[in-house]
């Protein structure tokens, strides 16, 4: 068993992965500035308050405990918000990222699962399903600084001096099986909360934006994949780069790869609407509204990369099954 720590673990895939890697056996670090995350997330393992630009920070924790691997998570998520601050997500996403890999280089930590996401591909309308090989077109500065990140790794890793794998997944839902862990974002902008929101009438009513694109009944489609799901991908890629044992410090030491996480089928906005009256026995008002710029119609990964190489089938991720997982966190709120 390996000492890992885990940056952003306070955050909602972050906290479900220390689960996952709590039943491997490994001993736990989690660092997280709490921008975005809670600290009673934290429910196995070490947690210090602390961020990813304190380079002095990252050493002594790296040195005092023996890190053996990193799994990042600390990130600026919201799409929309980098469009209006992108030099925040600049400055949090990739200038972070490069303290952190700065470190893991000057103390001879060399493996790191990083937390990417689908955004990096932007618009592909002509593909039903987005591969791995796909042109990298971001079409906001997220996706922007996620590729960025990806890129250092890549690189880094190219010199021997890093072994880097990055997952991209796509839309993550549900909650751990106990509703102990679950969405709980300020402010909320992911459609299966804000669902069931308006099922527990916290919100009036749900928005659909735009109700004629070229899908099967108009809505977008996303792939939406269980958090739990998540969690065990990235246990299952920290056991693959660790069972490596390279010389360190060689170019054939230097191991990158990068995969989507998806179940490789999508579900509407519409259908996920009815799927959550259908779980909640609530009839909740539905406005239909006008596209929102930048939207495309359909988002859905093909997911045989990491299906193979990490020997990873998604177990928990129907759609009845997400939400209403979804939704026995939400009630307890």
């Amino acid at each position: 068993m390996a000492n890992i720590l885990v940056a952003g673990g306070a955050g909602f895939i972050g906290s479900q992965t220390l689960l996952a890697l709590a039943q491997d056996g490994h001993t736990l670090t989690t660092l997280d500035n709490l921008s975005n995350g809670f600290a009673d997330n934290v429910i196995v393992g070490d947690f210090i308050e602390g961020d990813l630009h304190d380079a002095q920070l990252l050493d002594t924790v790296l040195v005092d405990r023996k890190i053996d691997a990193i799994i990042h998570f600390a990130a600026f998520i919201e799409a929309g918000v980098s469009v209006t601050n992108p030099m925040d997500f600049y400055d949090n996403n990739v200038a972070g990222s490069l303290t952190l890999i700065q470190a893991m280089v000057r103390n001879r930590v060399r493996k790191i699962v990083f937390s990417s996401t689908a955004a990096v591909y932007g618009q592909q309308d002509d593909h039903d399903l987005l591969h791995e090989n796909l042109a990298k077109q971001p079409i906001n500065p997220y996706g922007q600084t996620k590729w960025m990140v990806e890129c250092m790794l890549r690189d880094v890793a190219a010199t021997g001096d890093m072994e880097a794998i990055c997952l991209r997944y796509f839309n993550a839902a549900g909650s751990d099986p106990d509703a102990r862990l679950g969405e709980r974002h300020d402010p909320e902008t992911h459609l299966i909360p804000l669902v069931l929101d308006a099922a527990r009438g916290v919100r009036d009513s749900i928005s659909i934006f735009g109700t004629d694109y070229a899908t099967e009944d108009g809505t977008c489609i996303r792939d939406y994949i269980h958090v739990a799901d998540l969690a065990d991908a990235h246990s299952k890629a920290l056991a693959l780069l660790l069972g490596r044992n390279e010389t360190p410090g060689t170019p054939s030491a230097g191991f990158y790869d990068a995969m989507n996480l998806g179940t490789s089928r999508g579900h509407s906005v519409r259908e996920v609407i009815e799927t959550a009256k259908q779980v909640t026995g609530v009839d909740f008002p539905v406005i239909e509204k006008e596209r929102r710029p930048g939207d495309p119609a359909r988002l859905v990964a093909d997911a045989t990369r990491a299906n193979k190489l990490l020997n990873w089938q998604p177990q928990r991720s129907d759609l009845k099954t997400m939400i209403a997982d979804a939704w026995r966190f939400r009630q307890n709120l």
